[in-house]
């Protein structure tokens, strides 16, 4: 096996701290969507607690960055849907290398997120504000589509590093020989 494998296995605790951070942020948000959402229906049947309608847009902005960021966790633990019908009639070399060619085309996604995501949100996400929050910029709204697109491009290095030391194995399940 090639030393560039055995190099890039060294990092793999950065992809970890990386990982459980995001899962991190993931559950904060979560929790504060819970809180909100709760909040919100409180506001509608007792009449003395007045939170205002800004609970709902909070309530949509943590689901989206939820939603995005999940999705990058996900890239990185393989738990997309995936099509596995043909995989035992296929030869273990074009599994391998349909795998390559669909993580590039997540990374991809990834870049398009990235770039184009962080232009949205600088550009016309930065010109509005919220409706129930005037302070609040819409950026914060969009930023979850840069941010996931950061994380997507990370998480897919490591799997497409993963998908050619694949190449060097003779299979997926067994370790590298050291």
């Amino acid at each position: 096996m090639p030393k560039i494998f055995l190099t890039l296995r060294k990092i793999r605790p950065v992809y970890d701290v990386l990982s459980w951070v995001l899962l991190l942020i993931c559950k904060l948000f979560l929790i504060a969507d819970i809180i909100l959402t709760s909040l919100a229906v409180l506001t509608r049947y007792v009449s003395f607690i007045r939170f205002g309608s800004w609970t709902e847009e909070m309530v949509l902005t943590c689901m989206a960055y939820m939603a995005v960021l999940s999705a990058a966790l996900a890239i990185r633990k393989k738990g997309h849907i995936r099509m596995t019908a043909f995989d035992r009639y296929l030869p273990e070399k074009v599994l391998k290398t349909l795998d390559v060619i669909a993580d590039v085309s997540v990374l991809i996604l990834g870049v398009v997120m990235l770039v184009y995501g962080w232009k949205f949100a600088t550009t016309l996400g930065s010109m509005g504000t919220y409706i129930s929050i005037p302070t609040l910029s819409k950026f914060w709204q969009y930023f979850p589509i840069p941010l996931a697109g950061f994380f997507m491009i990370v998480f897919e290095l490591e799997c497409i590093v993963e998908d050619f030391e694949a190449f060097w194995k003779k299979g997926y399940g067994e370790e590298a020989k050291e």
